[in-house]
């Protein structure tokens, strides 16, 4: 897959056209439109009942908690789920493959989001050697199927995989080292799978080669420019569901109550010291 590449603080086009990375204000502005537009199919979903969940795929540092962010800061997260689930248990591990993601599937008014999903297997346990040879090639013939029956029991499922450079996924990893607030996300893990880029892009197409289907295709999203791949994929994202203005109450604040003999307490509260 050809990627953008990164020099000098341009974007590489594919066809090799430098872009300028998307300026913070004319960002800004784009996501604030954006937001309105999430809120309103967020009320469309609850209106209608739809079921809605979206995969997040990607090498690591190629932007998927960041665009997660993106999409659901102005929206409720009792509508909108995030769902990161942490390496299986020892039973969960006994358990058939993909079991303990069914339960986190959205039912009626609900979205559901996936910060990796049951393609952990595909990927990440394949290429790092947690799982078997044959048993990430049974779960590229079995997912299909399982899609299906999730999509025909009323799901719109989507299906983001983020692509980002060999250049900017060193950069962005690198630039976490030192930094106090990204050490988290630098594991032994993602150092340990760093050293095997091609042996992630030999399983990512055999990922999208066997899982690509009509009924739930991938959709790659360029993530060099980490504002403009946020633009891009909640654009798209927007377009998979049809949605529009759900009915609703004009909003008016009612009266505040009269006091009826309330007096403000004497209680030496505890406030906090005002620094800033």
């Amino acid at each position: 897959m050809k990627a953008k590449k990164r020099g000098n603080g341009k974007v590489q086009e594919g066809n090799g056209a430098p872009e300028e990375n998307l300026k913070r204000k004319a960002y800004d502005k784009a996501l604030a439109k954006l937001h309105g537009e999430l809120v309103k199919l967020q009320e469309w979903v609850k209106y209608k009942g739809l079921k809605v969940c979206i995969i997040f795929e990607g090498r690591d540092g190629a932007g998927k908690g960041g665009t997660i962010k993106a999409i659901t800061e102005r929206v409720s997260p009792r509508v909108f789920r995030v769902i990161a689930l942490p390496a299986p248990t020892e039973r969960e591990k006994s358990q058939m493959y993909a079991q303990r993601y069914l339960p986190h599937l959205p039912a009626a008014g609900e979205i559901v989001i996936f910060d990796r999903s049951w393609y952990n297997r595909a990927g990440v346990e394949r290429v790092m050697g947690f799982c078997t040879e044959e048993q990430a090639r049974a779960f590229l013939r079995m997912v299909p199927h399982v899609e299906r029956v999730i999509v025909h029991s009323g799901v719109i499922l989507i299906k983001y995989w983020l692509e980002v450079s060999e250049d900017e996924q060193t950069r962005r990893l690198e630039s976490r080292i030192d930094d106090p607030r990204k050490i988290w996300k630098l594991s032994p893990m993602d150092l340990k799978s760093y050293s095997r880029w091609h042996e992630y892009s030999r399983a990512r197409d055999e990922m999208f080669k066997a899982t690509d289907t009509d009924f739930a295709p991938w959709y790659v999203v360029r993530s060099d420019d980490k504002r403009r791949a946020r633009l891009n994929l909640i654009t798209h994202l927007l377009d998979q569901i049809p949605y529009k203005s759900a009915p609703r109450e004009k909003v008016k604040l009612p009266k505040r109550q009269k006091p009826g003999g309330y007096r403000e307490a004497k209680h030496p509260f505890k406030f906090v010291k005002e620094r800033y």
